[in-house]
């Protein structure tokens, strides 16, 4: 078998490079902590779409910092007095919430669902700004200047578990069960919205992006969706003074760290030939996960579309909530 990572027998006992804070735990409980004194005031428009099957909503909230978070809502029509399964999508890096035709599948199926915008990126979620150093490149690098609290993905992943809370208590809604999906960022952003809000009983992560940062450095392979690792300390730590600092840092907003607080049911989906999130960055954050769980494993796939894994997404989902 081509391999660009370690043979497979070894990815299922790696355990990842990147440093782990000391506080982390700390830190994501008073992240949480935050995120209960906001008031998200939310809001639902209708939105006129020629769909026989469900009602289609524009769903507005306020998150952290005061940013104004944007994501499409599908319910199922004819549907009243009945609680409803419920799917929350996240989309790829500097994608958006893609089209309404897309939340069809599920809606048709009787599951409501939501896609997020993520802020900063190509859709309608606002970037209220204010972070400490660079804001080129990619969004793990914004606010690496500055505390912890002030990285954008931290507050990315607080989004993500305010849309889970909101639509979990939307009374038409059954709370225990809910799942979560999507491919590369959105498998990243997936497996943080599980880990922050662990009454989410799904979990289907596809190639899982912002993991194990210090790996894909050591592999040379700072580039594309993590070219900002590169970047970084090119412009900002050229003799690499701060390089334990910074991996450390970017600790707080490492998936890997997060997996052992899911207690969803887990199925990753991994190509063996990614160049782009590697075998062995997903693996460190799958080996971490202490819930019940499985992998789907491509060998001569990279970082593309997999359109077996929408059906086997699609089957998980329908088998299981």
């Amino acid at each position: 078998m081509p391999l660009v990572d370690m043979p497979l027998e070894r990815l299922y006992t790696y355990e990842g490079r990147n440093p782990r804070p000391a506080d982390f735990d700390e830190f994501w409980d008073k992240s949480l902590a935050e995120l209960d004194q906001l008031d998200p005031k939310v809001a639902l428009k209708p939105y006129p779409f020629p769909s026989a099957c469900a009602e289609l909503y524009e769903l507005t909230y306020t998150s952290t910092k005061g940013a104004r978070i944007y994501a499409k809502f599908a319910k199922p029509k004819n549907v009243e007095g009945k609680k409803l399964p419920a799917v929350l999508k996240f989309h790829g890096l500097s994608g958006n919430s893609g089209s309404w035709e897309s939340l069809m599948v599920y809606a048709s199926q009787g599951y409501c669902m939501a896609v997020m915008d993520t802020r900063g990126q190509g859709g309608l979620s606002e970037d209220v700004g204010g972070y400490a150093g660079t804001t080129h490149t990619t969004p793990f690098t914004r606010g690496l200047d500055g505390a912890p609290e002030g990285l954008v993905v931290r507050d990315t992943f607080l989004d993500t578990a305010l849309l889970a809370r909101i639509v979990m208590g939307f009374d038409f809604v059954d709370e225990t069960r809910v799942a979560v999906f999507g491919g590369s960022q959105g498998g990243g952003l997936s497996v943080a919205c599980a880990a922050l809000v662990p009454e989410i009983k799904l979990c289907a992560p596809l190639y899982p992006y912002l993991s194990d940062y210090k790996r894909v450095w050591e592999m040379d392979l700072a580039k594309s969706a993590y070219d900002g690792i590169k970047y970084y300390f090119r412009y900002f730590d050229p003799m690499h003074e701060r390089e334990d600092e910074i991996f450390e840092k970017l600790g707080y907003i490492d998936i890997q760290n997060l997996a052992p607080r899911i207690r969803a049911k887990v199925m990753m989906g991994t190509g063996l030939m990614d160049t782009i999130c590697p075998p062995s960055t997903q693996f460190a954050m799958y080996n971490k996960l202490t819930c019940e769980k499985s992998v789907v494993i491509y060998p001569d796939y990279g970082h593309e579309g997999i359109s077996v894994h929408s059906d086997k997404t699609f089957e998980f989902i329908a088998e299981n909530l």
